[in-house]
């Protein structure tokens, strides 16, 4: 089955792309594509000095999302997390944290210090980890994009006010852009997901 959606097609959206609020399918099953849309994915992720990447980041509807704490391609360890699931979440600590779907935004937010997280790697082996500190913290940013949940939404209301301008212009690019044809409608995106859920979930 041809995929409808091409590797050299893929990109990071930005805010309010409607894929952001999107929530993920569980994958079942990971082919040659899936391979491909990871390996671009990583790629994306460092060439926007990132170190995390969510599938809905880049307009894909699947329940994955890529890691690599250092955020160098040739330092760290790259970690896939398949149809992830998150519990047993420990402690709390507060930290800045940014998007690569909100470039240049940054405010302070409040997660657990560990986590556990299960589900499957690229090759299909079972994950079961705890992490702690920086990866856990990518790990639940990540895992929220596949909810529909970005880090705003986590912004106490003072923070929220004090970004609210800079929300408003990520808002306001999406919907001139769209005005111009430059990137698909509301409806056009639903229904490219939507294909590819049934192609692929």
């Amino acid at each position: 089955m041809k995929p409808v959606s091409g590797v050299a097609e893929l990109n990071i959206i930005h805010y309010p792309h409607p894929t952001l609020r999107h929530v993920s399918k569980p994958l079942r099953t990971v082919d040659r594509t899936i391979r491909q849309y990871i390996e671009k994915m990583f790629e994306l992720m460092y060439a926007a000095k990132g170190i995390g990447l969510a599938a809905n980041q880049v307009d894909l509807p699947f329940q994955l999302f890529v890691v690599n704490p250092e955020g160098v391609q040739s330092s760290g360890k790259e970690l896939v997390f398949i149809n992830p699931v998150l519990k047993s979440p420990r402690g709390q600590a507060s930290a800045e944290e940014g998007c690569l779907s909100l470039p240049g935004l940054y405010g302070e937010v409040a997660r657990p210090e560990k986590v556990q997280v299960t589900g499957f790697d690229l090759h299909g082996n079972e994950i079961n980890m705890i992490a702690e500190g920086l990866l856990a913290r990518v790990i639940q940013h990540e895992f929220d994009h596949l909810q529909g949940t970005l880090f705003i939404d986590r912004l106490d209301e003072n923070e929220k006010k004090q970004l609210a301008e800079q929300i408003d212009e990520f808002d306001i690019e999406i919907r001139n852009l769209q005005a111009a044809n430059k990137i698909p409608s509301d409806k056009e995106i639903a229904e490219r997901l939507a294909a590819l859920e049934r192609q692929y979930c």
